[in-house]
């Protein structure tokens, strides 16, 4: 039986009374998955992303947060924000800036709401995730990070390069949220020709002196095992004091719980259920943590497109990369799912040597296998579908011909998993609507006929000049571009 498992049964997981919750002044652990006698505070966590020995953190120990608490506060969004964070968080950073840090970031969204809930069927809503910045459900965690990572370093005197992967939307959101930030030059890496001409024009016509556009000859899953090797080497790493804004920081899953909370508030069913679409399992991971803190989800469903190594390792147990099919839905089009080694550490009791040993067959074999008892406990949690284009295309139609909303490829996935869910008689579903239409317009009109409008906040990215390298995909020749161009390695 996993230890999530063992805990639910003998009860010690159950949500804590009113004032057994963690307390807020004390200051909070992390630790890698690959090595549980490491421990550090949130702040370490947050810039260094990575551990050295390539595991990603998490907390020692779940915090417990009371959602009839919390609604008994009648908090908007920020206010929110800083109540749900503060558990992850402690004392290593105090409330006021905790307050004004998630105030600043949320003042940056077109809606008053922030995260909109749309009812587009029976037992079925939309939680529009895409009023940010650059229209993504991305702006949520990097307009936070941002600020605390601007935080930390002015407290520290220091400054970091930041160097991420991106299969779309985490380029854009991660450039709008550090642009001309004097502590941090980032370096974000997408795979050339497989994101969406929006997506890149987001990316690339940002004029800052601190921004890098690097296009890599390669998949996504060639960029992220890009920064995951630089982050693993420990000279390049100290030199350039490297930070992360991909999910591997776990700063970026931990803001993400918020909307789920959000989402809860609203409705105020115990009987909620999530459909996310994912890739990368940072989204839906998030879901999870939310759930272990005290959400009273009953189901979370994986949607996946047809790069589908989620679907397949929850129906069969079984971890096995393929060749990425490239789509529609570009930033799920993904093969190793980097977060899904944060819910194995918890689905194997937090045994760190056999997640290790799990990670190792991967590397050497391109597979591992979940035993029967580990999957038994994950589907529990976790149930998962995967769609293909035709369904995709199909389902984006039906939802405008009925509802008359536009929705983005990505959410259409995760719409259409939710209705071929059997949840739906049970309790309502929210799908979480991950990006703006107008971000995929080509593939919303082929769907609908209809192009979508264009956002002021894309006209400008639209019309302005791009500034992109293309580069091999060899570490050595990025690393010595980003040596070359970062005001951290000519400081020292």
């Amino acid at each position: 039986m996993c230890g999530y498992c063992q805990q639910d049964r003998d009860g010690k997981n159950a949500p804590t009374q009113a004032g057994e919750q963690c307390n807020m002044g004390e200051s909070v652990n992390y630790i890698s998955t690959r090595n549980t006698n490491e421990i550090l505070g949130f702040n370490e966590t947050l810039l260094r992303g990575l551990a050295p020995d390539g595991g990603l953190y998490v907390p020692s120990e779940w915090p417990k947060i009371r959602p009839d608490d919390l609604a008994s506060l009648k908090l908007g969004y920020a206010n929110l924000a800083a109540q749900i964070l503060k558990p992850f968080i402690g004392q290593d950073i105090d409330d006021p800036t905790l307050q004004n840090i998630t105030s600043e970031a949320y003042s940056e969204f077109c809606c008053e709401e922030v995260a909109p809930l749309v009812e587009i069927g029976p037992s079925l809503w939309l939680l529009e995730l895409f009023h940010g910045p650059t229209l993504s459900f991305k702006d949520f965690a990097l307009q936070v990070v941002s600020r605390m990572f601007d935080h930390v370093l002015s407290q520290k005197g220091e400054h970091i390069t930041v160097i991420g992967a991106t299969s779309g939307d985490t380029g854009s959101a991660a450039i709008e949220a550090c642009k001309n930030r004097q502590n941090i030059d980032l370096f974000m890496l997408h795979p050339l020709g497989r994101v969406s001409e929006v997506q890149r024009r987001q990316m690339t016509s940002v004029d800052a002196a601190n921004i890098h556009n690097i296009a890599v000859k390669g998949t996504f899953d060639d960029c992220q095992s890009l920064v995951k090797e630089m982050f693993g080497d420990p000279h390049f790493n100290k030199e350039l004091s490297l930070a992360a804004v991909n999910s591997i920081n776990w700063a970026r899953v931990m803001v993400q719980v918020v909307y789920y909370y959000a989402a809860f508030m609203k409705l105020r069913n115990k009987l909620l259920a999530f459909s996310v679409p994912t890739g990368n399992f940072g989204n839906i991971y998030a879901a999870y943590v939310a759930k272990r803190t005290g959400l009273p989800s009953k189901e979370l469903l994986v949607a996946t497109n047809q790069n589908d190594i989620l679907h397949r390792v929850l129906t069969t147990g079984t971890y096995q990369t393929e060749s990425v099919i490239p789509g529609i839905s570009p930033s799920m089009d993904i093969q190793v799912a980097s977060n899904f080694e944060r819910y194995l550490f918890e689905l194997q009791g937090r045994d760190h040597h056999a997640l290790c040993q799990n990670m190792e067959a991967l590397k050497d074999d391109g597979k591992f296998t979940i035993t029967s008892n580990h999957m038994e406990c994950a589907r529990k949690f976790f149930s998962s579908s995967s769609i293909d284009e035709a369904e995709t295309l199909g389902e984006m139609e039906l939802v405008y011909s009925e509802t008359g909303n536009l929705i983005d490829p990505h959410t259409a996935v995760g719409t259409a998993a939710a209705r071929k869910s059997t949840y739906r008689e049970i309790g309502p579903m929210v799908c979480l609507a991950t990006a703006h239409p107008a971000k995929f317009s080509e593939s919303v009109m082929k769907a609908t006929g209809k192009r979508p409008s264009i956002p002021d906040r894309l006209l400008s990215a639209l019309e302005s000049k791009e500034r992109y390298d293309i580069l091999e995909c060899e570490i050595l020749k990025i690393q010595s571009y980003i040596r070359q161009r970062s005001r951290r390695s000519h400081k020292i």
